[in-house]
């Protein structure tokens, strides 16, 4: 599982780590370590002067499902970034209405103005906004990396199912120890 090597420009995605969805439950992985992992590789990226993108979501995307819409009313700092992630002025904000970070937002346009080969991806929901992105990632040419340690559901079946059977599939999975070290040089 360790990954061999980070691009020279690789970029930091954040997904979803934001108030109205690290208050809810999660399995494997307790929401309060992925928030501190995703926050110290945010810490390290920044060091190292790489580009550190924060996504929160404020809307769905506008098809019908059989689940129906996502109801109730929503706390007015539901989408704000968790204070936890200590977001720079450097750090690019990107808010979208879907699952995936790159569809309807500036992502891609951003990565690639900065010449940015790889991606690595941390957040929640595993099945939902973290594999998205990481499928969009996949499809659009970016080496992605996926730091599985630093990802949590609210479905422990399906955050095995992603890190098992789809991500292998997208890209390379690590853990955040590994990836410290290679910002580090230490490894």
């Amino acid at each position: 599982m360790p990954l061999t090597k980070l691009d020279p420009l690789t970029a930091l995605i954040v997904v979803d780590l934001q108030k109205g969805i690290t208050a809810m439950p999660t399995t494997p992985h307790p929401i309060s370590e992925v928030v501190a992992r995703s926050a110290e590789l945010a810490r390290a990226f920044r060091k190292k002067g790489l580009p550190v993108v924060l996504v929160n979501v404020k809307g769905g995307a506008p098809g019908r499902t059989e689940s129906g819409p996502m109801g109730g009313v929503r706390a007015v700092d539901w989408a704000e970034l968790v204070p936890e992630l200590e977001v720079q002025p450097s750090d690019h904000l990107v808010t979208k209405m879907q699952w995936g970070s790159f569809e309807g937002t500036s992502l891609d346009q951003y990565l690639r103005r900065k010449g940015v080969t790889q991606v690595v991806i941390t957040g929640v929901a595993t099945c939902f906004g973290v594999e998205s992105t990481a499928r969009a990632a996949h499809e659009l040419g970016y080496n992605v990396t996926l730091a599985i340690d630093a990802m949590t559901d609210r479905d422990a079946a399906a955050h095995q199912h992603s890190v098992e059977k789809i991500f292998p599939r997208l890209g390379e999975t690590t853990t955040t120890e590994v990836l410290l070290k290679q910002l580090s040089g230490t490894l």
